[in-house]
């Protein structure tokens, strides 16, 4: 198995602005779950502190092999969410590794 983390810090926002794009974010990637089947599980955590100077949101999730990460990482629909992450992030760190 492979496990995928993805950690994410949002652009400055205002608070209000911030909270809903965070909902919206969480919603995206919890979507993917239900429309890539390669994706065995998923899980979105969201930072309770919105002025946390770490990461916002964090993506966890599991496939059976590279080669069904790899069909997650240019499926279309997952390319839809990582436009809109392009949209409102400044930065992403990830690392994959069997588990």
């Amino acid at each position: 198995m492979i496990n995928h983390v993805v950690l994410f810090k949002l652009k400055k926002f205002p608070v209000d602005e911030k909270i809903k794009i965070l909902a919206e974010l969480k919603s995206l990637l919890e979507g993917l779950k239900d429309e890539i089947k390669e994706v065995k599980y998923l899980e979105v955590g969201l930072n309770y502190e919105t002025d946390a100077k770490s990461s916002d949101i964090v993506l966890l999730s599991h496939f059976e092999s590279i080669e069904d990460l790899n069909i997650y990482r240019t499926h279309p629909e997952h390319l839809k969410v990582v436009a809109r992450f392009g949209e409102v992030t400044e930065s992403r760190a990830a690392v994959d590794y069997t588990f």
